[in-house]
């Protein structure tokens, strides 16, 4: 998620997940070849398994970019074709490229020839009047010949113009089933599901028809519930609490602090630990209020569960 799942965040998230595979925010091609490597592909080792997301449209721009990738030991570098915001669009990439397949399996072939490790693609069911299931088959279809097993299809089509990104997370109809034909129809390809998914009762159920989930916004909203889903599907007893999931988060913001960071990069992620908890509103405002002063630091995560424990 674009401003959501940096570093920090997936630090967090596998802190609620160890064994979920976690993805970075959309980095652009362009970005990761003139742009500030450690700022778009620097990540704690905990971190594993990650997946590298990349957006663009340039074969050779996104080999070289998956290679520094690859380099960098991400396990995964997936190629956002889903994605409908004005700003990608005007650089002919995201959900766009769902109408050129040929030109998304070049990407993909000049990708898989630089890098060892796999390549999987991120889209939607369709686009604008092209969203009927011939057209998402033929899709997958054609990147499959290309050599992509993978495919994390986010159940809704994209609305190209008139709908802003966050009307097109809501305003086009989920259809389920048509991820699930997918999966019947390539049996032989790894097929996960995306969108509107928010209870563990949700996420179970799509595993009955597809091969993985792929949650976002519920996970940023409650990140705790991502230990409750990761016992449900993995079946493991959670060890964490919220407490000790915040006193290990003080132990990392001091780690990141000392490597450049500010205090409310790391806090901003965790606002939403305590959904639903008794405290949970007061423990934010504290947050909130008191992570701008000169004088915050990682003691300050310590001294806020006074307001929920």
């Amino acid at each position: 998620m674009m401003d959501r799942t940096d570093r920090h965040c997936r630090y967090l998230l596998r802190l609620l997940g160890p064994e979920m595979l976690l993805y970075t925010e959309m980095v652009v091609g362009q970005a990761v070849l003139h742009g500030d490597q450690q700022r778009h592909l620097g990540y704690d080792p905990v971190e594993h398994p990650l997946a590298l997301q990349l957006g663009g449209s340039d074969p050779q721009i996104l080999a070289e970019a998956a290679v520094a990738g690859a380099e960098r030991g991400y396990d995964e570098i997936n190629l956002n074709i889903g994605c409908p915001s004005d700003r990608v669009q005007s650089g002919e990439f995201g959900a766009c490229l769902m109408d050129q397949p040929a030109r998304v399996a070049d990407c993909v072939s000049a990708i898989r020839e630089r890098v060892a490790v796999p390549v999987t693609i991120k889209s939607r069911i369709g686009i604008d009047d092209k969203d009927d299931y011939a057209f998402l088959g033929d899709f997958v279809a054609s990147l499959s010949e290309a050599g992509v097993d993978t495919f994390i299809v986010h159940a809704r089509k994209a609305i190209l113009a008139g709908l802003s990104p966050a009307e097109n997370r809501t305003i086009p109809p989920l259809r389920y089933e048509r991820v699930y034909q997918l999966k019947q129809d390539f049996p032989h390809l790894h097929i996960s599901i995306n969108g509107g998914i928010r209870t563990t009762a949700d996420a179970l159920s799509h595993l009955q028809h597809v091969d993985g989930v792929m949650i976002g916004r519920q996970a940023y909203a409650d990140p705790f519930w991502l230990s409750e889903l990761h016992a449900a599907i993995f079946g493991t007893e959670s060890l964490q609490s919220r407490d000790g999931i915040v006193r290990q988060m003080a132990d990392y913001a001091a780690k990141a602090m000392s490597e450049g960071a500010r205090l409310n990069h790391v806090t901003r992620h965790m606002l939403g630990l305590y959904a639903g908890q008794r405290g949970a509103r007061a423990w934010r405002r504290f947050l909130s209020q008191e992570v701008h002063k000169p004088d915050a630091g990682p003691e300050l995560l310590v001294d806020s569960l006074r307001f929920v424990t």
